[in-house]
C-alpha cells in the first residue's frame, strides 16, 4: 500500500476514534461508539499491516494473532467485577510498550536524524521512557489494589513528596547528560538508571493514593497511558498513533478533572500521589453504643408494595453479588403497580467510571430512569424508600456532617433524607475507603443482611406473590 493510502487510511481510523468517543458519552449511543471504535482499529491494523515490507508481515501477523487470541481468551473469562483492575492492567501495557519502544528507537532508530532534530528525537525517547515507565508500575500498583492484592490504604512515607520531587529532579540530570553524550553505551545507562528511578516513582505514586481515590487513579492512569502512546508515535513517526494517544491522554485527563470535582478531591493532590492528605483516622469515631436496625425481606416488600417513590442506589457491591438480572426484574414489578422507581448513580460509583451503568445496562435496565447524583439528589426528600444495594462510601453522610471524615466535602447521595432507607449488605464493614458510614444507624435506616443478590431475589419473589 502506498503511503498516500496509509496516510488517508489513518484519517479515516482517527476520525472514527473521535467519533467512538462521541458516542461513549452516551448510555444510549454507547454501542455506536464501540463499533466506531473497533472500526477505527481494523483500519489501522490493515493499513500499518499494508505498509511493512514482506520481511516484517510475518512477524506483525503472529504478533496480531496472538494478542487478539489473549484478548478474547480474556475478554470470555474476566467479569465486570473485575473490569477495573483489567483496565488498570492494560494501561500498564501500554507504559511497557512505551519503554520498549523508547530504548528501540534509541539503538536502533527507523529514522536517523541530525542536528536539532537529532536532539528533538532524543528528547522524544527520553520523556517517553519516563512516562511509560510511570504508567507501567503504577497501573500494576492501582490493578493490585483494585483486586485486593496490595492494601488500598494510602502509603504516607515521611518526607515522600520530597521524596517525588528528588526523583524528577534526579530524572531530569539524567535527561541533561543523555542528551549531552555521544556515547551509546552512556546514553543506555542513562535511560536505564531513568527507567528505575521513574519506575519506583510510580510505584510510590500510586501507593500513596488511598482506596476512596481509585476510580480517579484509574482514570489518571488512563490520560498517562494515552501521553505514552503519543510519545511512540513521535518516536515512530506515526501520526496515527500521535493522534490517537492524544485524544486517549486528553480524555483522561477531562474525565479525572471531572470526577475529582465529584469527590471534592484536588485535580494537583491526586496526580501528586495524595500531596496535602493530612493524617486524619481512616475512620469517623462515633459513639460506641450505636445500633444498627435490622429488617427482613417480607417487610422490605411490604414497604415497597406501599411506596409511591422508590430509589434504587447501585454500588460495588452489587457487582460483586451479580443481582443486576435481579434489581432489574423488581424493577419491571414495581413499574407494573404504578411506583415511580429511579436509579441514583454517583460519578464514581463501584471502582470504575461507568461501570454501574453499564451493568444496568446490561441487565436491560431502561436509560431514562437511570440518573446522575445531581439530577436525583434533590428527589431524596420526597421519596419512600430508597434501596441501597452494595453502596456505601458514595451514600455516606459523614461527608456532610462530619468535617474530621476523610472524605469531608465529597459530594455524596443524600439517601438518608428519605423517608426510609433500607440497605443490603452482608455486615457492617466499612467501604473501599475504610471510612465508618453513620448511615447503618440513622433512625430511618434499616439493614437487611446476607448476599445482594438472594435478598433481591427474595424480594423479587415477594412481590410477585
Amino acid at each position: 500500500m502506498s503511503t498516500g493510502l496509509v496516510s488517508v487510511a489513518y484519517v479515516v481510523a482517527s476520525v472514527l476514534f473521535i467519533l467512538s468517543l462521541g458516542g461513549l458519552s452516551n448510555q444510549e449511543s454507547a454501542r455506536r461508539g464501540n463499533l466506531y471504535g473497533v472500526a477505527g482499529i481494523l483500519i489501522a491494523l490493515v493499513a500499518t499491516m499494508a505498509s511493512v515490507s514482506d520481511s516484517g508481515l510475518v512477524a506483525i501477523v503472529i504478533a496480531v494473532l496472538v494478542g487478539a487470541s489473549i484478548g478474547i481468551v480474556i475478554a470470555n473469562k474476566v467479569e465486570m467485577t473485575q473490569m477495573p483492575q483489567l483496565v488498570a492492567l492494560l494501561h500498564s501495557f501500554v507504559g511497557l510498550a512505551a519503554v520498549l519502544v523508547g530504548f528501540t528507537g534509541y539503538i536502533d532508530p527507523l529514522i536517523h536524524s541530525t542536528g536539532a532534530e537529532h536532539t528533538i528525537k532524543l528528547v522524544e525517547v527520553f520523556v517517553g521512557i519516563f512516562i511509560g515507565a510511570v504508567t507501567f508500575t503504577g497501573s500494576l500498583v492501582a490493578c493490585g489494589k483494585l483486586d485486593g492484592r496490595i492494601d488500598s490504604k494510602a502509603l504516607t512515607l515521611p518526607g515522600r513528596h520530597l521524596m517525588n520531587l528528588a526523583a524528577i529532579a534526579v530524572s531530569v540530570v539524567l535527561g541533561c547528560w543523555f542528551l549531552s553524550t555521544d556515547s551509546m553505551a552512556l546514553g543506555i545507562l542513562a535511560l536505564i538508571l531513568m527507567t528505575v528511578i521513574a519506575s519506583v516513582l510510580g510505584i510510590h505514586l500510586i501507593m500513596a493514593i488511598g482506596g476512596a481515590d481509585m476510580p480517579v487513579v484509574v482514570s489518571m492512569l488512563n490520560s498517562y497511558s494515552g501521553w505514552a502512546a503519543a510519545s511512540i508515535g513521535f518516536m515512530l513517526g506515526n501520526d496515527l498513533l500521535i493522534v490517537t494517544g492524544a485524544l486517549v491522554g486528553s480524555s483522561g485527563a477531562i474525565l479525572s478533572y471531572i470526577m475529582c470535582k465529584a469527590m471534592n478531591r484536588s485535580f494537583i493532590s491526586v496526580i501528586l500521589g495524595g500531596f496535602g492528605q493530612t493524617s486524619r483516622s481512616s475512620a469517623s469515631a462515633g459513639p460506641d453504643d450505636r445500633t444498627a436496625l435490622e429488617t427482613s425481606a417480607d417487610e422490605v416488600c411490604e414497604e415497597l408494595r406501599n411506596a409511591d417513590s422508590v430509589i434504587i442506589v447501585p454500588g460495588y457491591g452489587m457487582a460483586v453479588a451479580q443481582a443486576q438480572s435481579g434489581v432489574s426484574d423488581m424493577t419491571k414489578l414495581l413499574r407494573e403497580r404504578g411506583v415511580n422507581v429511579r436509579f441514583g448513580i454517583h460519578p464514581v460509583a463501584g471502582r470504575l467510571p461507568g461501570h454501574m451503568n453499564v451493568l444496568l445496562a446490561e441487565a436491560h435496565v431502561p436509560y431514562d430512569i437511570v440518573l446522575e447524583m445531581d439530577e436525583i439528589n434533590g428527589d431524596f426528600p420526597t421519596t419512600d424508600v430508597v434501596l441501597v444495594i452494595g453502596a456505601n462510601d458514595t451514600v455516606n453522610p459523614a461527608a456532610a456532617e462530619d468535617p474530621g471524615s476523610p472524605i469531608a466535602g465529597m459530594p455524596v447521595l443524600e439517601v438518608w433524607k428519605a423517608r426510609q432507607v433500607v440497605i443490603l449488605k452482608r455486615g457492617m464493614a466499612t467501604g473501599y475507603s475504610g471510612v465508618e458510614n453513620p448511615l447503618f444507624f440513622k433512625e430511618n435506616a434499616r439493614m437487611l443482611f446476607g448476599d445482594a443478590k438472594d435478598s433481591i431475589d427474595k424480594l423479587v419473589s415477594g412481590l410477585r406473590d
